[in-house]
């Protein structure tokens, strides 16, 4: 088996023209599933499907990630289509087989008890602490992109009746509710903190203003956010994201529907929001198996 890979890597880098580097790593994939058919007493290359299936078994079973599965997978399809173009092989059983997919990583979330812990953690004795408590409050109130937050103007807001607007993904507009909690906080932050950035440094559109009364970052926001993570002894990886991945997750456990959710989140398609309910399910099952006393 390894005269026809070296046979192949000829192939590679005088027919393909492949770069030393891009035949190493083939060469790496096909001695590794050269060697588990030797360990099976197999000395040459299967035609039938079933024992490439068993091979990405084990690969499973042995810790392999996704990623180099596919890497392998694909390195696999175009040896075999090698073979087969040069009559080593009758049939490509590689036709039969579809690439392994990729392992949907979910997001995390944090508890209610950690949201709470979190929004209350700013200092509101001081004009930048109300700013960021109502930060806090409009992100998890409404589950907004950290760059819908950023661009959020005085003119979006409806407060009188409970709505804000917002440019989402696309150039899509959407109206978000906004609770009362939320829209008492903004409300706390006009008066003790945002006039009197105006007043010295000129009146600006936007909703959220730094110490010098100019627009906030998105890196602001991340370095924000990392400073309170670190102030209340959460010890998951927080990013801007994780107050709207707990907004999404924490709706549809109260029972919200799911297509509800997806608007609220400004998905264009629904995939999307579905990872939330994975979430759900994830948690069901750690909570069963701690509780239910046959588990």
């Amino acid at each position: 088996m390894k005269d026809v890979i070296n046979d192949y890597s000829r192939y590679l880098r005088l027919d393909r023209g492949l770069s030393q580097n891009t035949i190493l790593s083939y060469r790496q994939d096909l001695l590794e599933y050269s060697h588990y058919l030797e360990q099976n007493n197999m000395q040459s290359y299967p035609e039938d499907h079933f024992q490439i299936t068993n091979f990405f078994a084990y690969q499973d079973q042995s810790g392999k990630s996704k990623t180099s599965e596919i890497r392998i997978f694909s390195t696999l399809k175009k040896f075999y289509q090698w073979m087969e173009l040069i009559g080593k092989i009758e049939a490509n059983p590689m036709a039969e087989l579809d690439a392994p997919k990729k392992a949907q990583h979910l997001p995390v979330v944090l508890s209610m008890e950690e949201v709470v812990s979190l929004i209350e953690s700013p200092d509101v004795d001081k004009p930048l602490g109300i700013r960021d408590r109502a930060i806090f409050e409009v992100m998890y109130a409404t589950g907004l992109r950290v760059s819908e937050l950023i661009n959020l103007t005085m003119d979006d807001l409806h407060l009188d009746l409970g709505l804000i607007k917002t440019i989402g993904k696309g150039d899509k507009e959407r109206l978000l509710p906004i609770g009362k909690t939320a829209i008492k906080w903004l409300n706390i932050y006009f008066d003790k903190t945002r006039n009197d950035l105006i007043e010295r440094y000129g009146d600006k559109k936007q909703v959220f203003l730094n110490f010098r009364g100019q627009q906030l970052t998105r890196q602001s926001i991340w370095r924000m956010i990392k400073k309170y993570i670190a102030q209340v002894g959460i010890t998951k990886d927080v990013t801007p994201h994780t107050l709207r991945h707990s907004f999404a997750t924490n709706l549809l456990a109260n029972g919200a529907d799911l297509r509800v959710v997806q608007e609220l989140l400004g998905h264009s398609d629904i995939s999307t929001t579905q990872i939330y309910t994975h979430i759900n399910q994830t948690r069901m099952k750690q909570v069963y198996e701690q509780a239910h006393p046959r588990a």
